[in-house]
């Protein structure tokens, strides 16, 4: 704790010492920890599923009536009409000899602003991204650990919801409200949940179900969003279990701020250096719910984030299987 309110800075917190996955799959890495998700992963995820209910953790882009949640500074989605029946009835389309009729649209959005993965190239500190791969080769485009090497590859494997908020008692945690490791494990030990090597680890905290209960003033004031906090044991303890992929309704799967002025220094410490693939935005509520309603918290998770050439992040819908 003393350590992290005296640091000032993601290499002092973190420290020359770091745990590390560079080089493990080679000099050539562009997808990390995802690597951990082999053919036995995936047979191991299809084994978790019983029931048979498919849930989808993506929240809604363009919704009417309120803008898409985004991180502060970037700006929600646009989508535009550009065709459908009143252009006919104006007049501003010609009619087809045919008489088909039609409806087109676009959007204008961030490519991180919905549910997404991001790239592992997405974060960093110092002169290096993921890998060692040199920051210079984000000018311009992700030459290296862009989203598309794991839009390409696709996510299959064990997922594990750890439902945050219901071992609290909370609908949603507080602004800035933290989470430790011990916290985690306490968690999933009161779900009578056991994490497992290589699970996909789905972390709730209510906290982008409560957006479109929230005016979004409201929810944006003090902005700080609750989340797992760093600390060396977190580190060593998702470099040891193996995890492939982070997952949390935040919008940035970790606590924003810290004293002193750090921010995000998980994307660091677990992208960066491990590799680890992170999923932000989704919704899990209902999961959640199910989940609760029968004391199962393990399922098929399934994710393949759109194919964006050179991207630091991409849209995606993650398909869960129960």
């Amino acid at each position: 704790m003393a350590d992290r309110e005296v640091a000032t800075t993601i290499d002092a917190l973190l420290g020359p010492d770091s745990p590390m996955n560079w080089g493990k799959w080679g000099a050539d890495d562009e997808v990390g920890s995802l690597n951990y998700l082999d053919a036995t992963q995936v047979v191991r995820g299809t084994r978790a599923v019983s029931s048979g209910e498919v849930f989808t953790l993506q929240i809604p882009i363009g919704l009417a009536g309120q803008p898409d949640p985004v991180w502060p500074g970037r700006t929600p989605a646009v989508r535009t009409q550009v065709m459908d029946e009143g252009f006919f009835a104006r007049g501003d389309e010609p009619e087809p000899s045919d008489g088909h009729h039609w409806a087109d649209d676009k959007i204008e959005m961030f490519t991180q602003g919905s549910t997404q993965y991001d790239a592992l190239a997405h974060y960093w500190y110092g002169d290096k991204v993921w890998n060692g791969y040199p920051a210079d080769s984000t000018i311009g485009e992700l030459q290296r650990a862009s989203v598309l090497p794991i839009a390409e590859r696709g996510v299959v494997g064990r997922g594990v919801l750890i439902d945050i908020a219901r071992a609290r008692g909370k609908e949603v945690l507080d602004s800035g409200e933290p989470i430790t490791l011990d916290d985690l494990l306490s968690a999933a030990k009161a779900q009578g949940t056991t994490i497992e090597p290589r699970d996909i680890l789905i972390i709730r905290t209510g906290w982008i179900g409560s957006y479109y209960r929230t005016d979004s003033n409201e929810f944006y004031r003090d902005w700080n969003e609750p989340g797992l906090i760093y600390s060396r044991e977190l580190v060593e303890w998702f470099q040891r279990m193996e995890i492939p992929n982070l997952v949390t309704d935040t919008i940035a799967n970790e606590l924003s701020f810290y004293p002193g002025g750090l921010q995000l220094p998980l994307h660091c410490a677990l992208m960066r250096n491990l590799g680890v693939a992170f999923t932000e935005m989704c919704q899990l509520d209902e999961l959640a719910a199910a989940c609760a309603a029968d004391r199962r918290w393990t399922f098929l998770y399934t994710a393949a984030p759109l194919k964006i050439s050179g991207a630091s992040g991409a849209p995606v819908n993650p398909v869960v299987i129960r």
